[in-house]
């Protein structure tokens, strides 16, 4: 009989070497990186036990009478085992969490499902409990990726924009200068969508100290002048995701960013991921499309995968 419990940091090893082993977790999932924004959400992750082991993950808030899963991560969902779980295993973790939810007086579940691309393993049990339980699509958010196997080039003009980032002796590497990029992004994102980054320059820089093989800062200078960057998260030999993109003026003149997005997916495929993605191009939860951003992308090759959101009664 599978039972859910809330976790408690008794369970963090525990935990982790599930996420680690998991058929759909990410580096995202393990306590460490979820636990560093604790101060601005009440974490109510769910565990599913079995004999004493543990056999799923929820990560997990709680805000009011509605559970989140993740509202601090891009996605979330049941991390579900490589072996020994399948779909009717799920709707027995699905029933006993709802019964669960029930009785801690949670109305709503707000589900943000792991995208296919950062599956190790086919696992979308998940969205089949979710149907069966009556949830609803509420957000999509379409993203833009490569599939590393077979990429489709660059258009001409993106061609171009390289040759011309290169002759005017434009270089792109790995960087440790987050305080420069970072007041570049802060100072992009403010004058254009009067905003200040998701992470504050404190939080990156230790999200990089705790996972410095998953999270890296990748640069395009000029004369050791920063013009442009872009902080990639590394999921598994999954994904190469782009968190964080940003440019100077003269950055954009010199199409910087160009040759660093043309070098990042030659460094992703030579390493041997599967996916590059350059992340979703939405606001108002998938209603408004940034069109322009959209055709950008995919003149660089991706094409568009979703990250869905439902919302279940409980």
């Amino acid at each position: 009989m599978i039972s859910i419990v809330r976790y408690n940091e008794s369970q963090k090893s525990q935990w982790d070497k599930l996420v680690s082993q998991s058929r759909n977790g990410t580096f995202l999932h393990l306590r460490d990186y979820m636990d560093y924004h604790r101060d601005r959400f009440t974490d109510h992750s769910l565990v599913a036990m079995k004999d004493d082991s543990i056999i799923a993950v929820l990560p997990a808030c709680i805000d009011g009478d509605t559970l989140y899963s993740h509202r601090g991560l891009t996605f979330g969902g049941w991390l579900m085992p490589l072996r020994h779980f399948d779909v009717t295993t799920m709707l027995e973790v699905w029933q006993q969490s709802t019964l669960f939810m029930k009785e801690h007086n949670i109305a709503k579940l707000v589900y943000k499902a792991v995208p296919h691309i950062y599956h190790k393993y086919p696992a979308e049990e998940d969205l089949y409990a979710i149907f069966r339980a009556g949830g609803a699509l509420v957000e999509s958010n379409i993203s833009t990726v490569i599939d590393l196997d077979e990429p489709m080039p660059f258009d001409r003009g993106n061609k171009r924009n390289v040759n011309l980032a290169l002759k005017n002796n434009v270089r792109v590497g790995q960087s440790e200068d987050w305080n420069s990029y970072w007041s570049i992004l802060e100072q992009l994102l403010m004058e254009k969508y009067g905003k200040k980054p998701v992470h504050t320059i404190e939080e990156i820089k230790l999200l990089n100290s705790l996972f410095p093989h998953n999270i890296k800062l990748y640069t395009a200078t000029l004369d050791r002048e920063t013009l442009a960057g872009i902080v990639m998260y590394y999921s598994g030999e999954q994904v190469a995701h782009c968190q964080y993109i940003a440019s100077t003026p003269q950055g954009r003149e010199l199409k910087a960013l160009t040759l660093l997005f043309d070098y990042l997916i030659k460094l992703a495929a030579d390493n041997g991921f599967k996916y590059f993605d350059f992340g979703t191009s939405n606001e108002q939860g998938g209603r408004y499309l940034n069109e322009g951003l959209v055709i950008q992308k995919n003149r660089l090759g991706g094409r568009g995968i979703v990250y869905n959101t439902y919302s279940i009664d409980i």
